[in-house]
């Protein structure tokens, strides 16, 4: 299937924040979800996703390009068949989101350990055809990466300031450590997706907020 745009196409408004994906989340509550917060180590890829370092070391990464990025993702997986598209996150707090955006996407959910051959290997029970797979993060979510890039299909990849992201073909700059910035990110790309099927409108809210997003903590009580 071929993808009829180019990243130019939609990366174009140069570091402005206001954009019509967030429209129903101001922009304090954004900041306030942590998505913009990167790590101490900085890859050559993820250079250009970087507004401003802090007196700490602290890499801070350009909202705006992260909202950029997710409506080019958006379109790009609007262009695919969604039963065809996978989702998947190996890390605990990425169960929640990928399900939640599974469940109104209609894509594909995985999660936890990442099972060899999965996409490369048709003698195997769980084995899956997928065109398209989106994942939380390139350092942990690998084998996933690796075995899509083998099989030939495309990766779309959350990355943080410290990711290596060669094998990406769509890159989401984006905090992909916390909870809430993770939950952040796929609630805002299930809305995108959706406006781009034509199954709700900009001016229109989703029925779930950020926070049934996000992978709650269960504390353990001691007697």
């Amino acid at each position: 299937m071929s993808v009829n745009f180019e990243i130019e196409d939609v990366v174009s408004t140069g570091g402005n924040i206001d954009s019509s994906i967030t429209k129903h989340v101001s922009e304090q509550v954004l900041l306030s979800t942590g998505i913009r917060v990167g790590t101490l180590v900085k890859t050559k890829s993820m250079s250009s996703f970087i507004s401003r370092t802090r007196p700490d070391g602290l890499h801070i990464i350009d909202v705006a390009k992260t909202l950029q990025r997710i409506e080019l993702a958006s379109k790009f997986i609007s262009n695919f068949d969604s039963s065809r598209v996978v989702v998947y996150s190996s890390r605990e707090y990425g169960k929640t989101p990928v399900v939640k955006f599974t469940e109104l996407t209609g894509t594909i959910p995985l999660t936890g350990r990442f099972m060899p051959g999965t996409l490369t290997n048709p003698s195997l029970p769980y084995y899956i055809e997928p065109k398209l797979v989106l994942i939380s993060d390139p350092q942990v979510d690998e084998q996933a990466i690796t075995e899509a890039t083998n099989a030939g299909i495309p990766v779309i990849g959350i990355a943080n300031t410290d990711n290596i992201t060669s094998k990406l073909d769509v890159i989401i700059p984006a905090n992909n450590r916390g909870r809430k910035a993770l939950a952040t990110v796929y609630w805002l790309l299930v809305r995108q997706i959706l406006i781009e099927r034509g199954e709700l409108k900009e001016d229109e809210p989703m029925k779930l907020e950020i926070d049934d997003f996000e992978t709650k903590i269960i504390e353990e009580e001691i007697d």
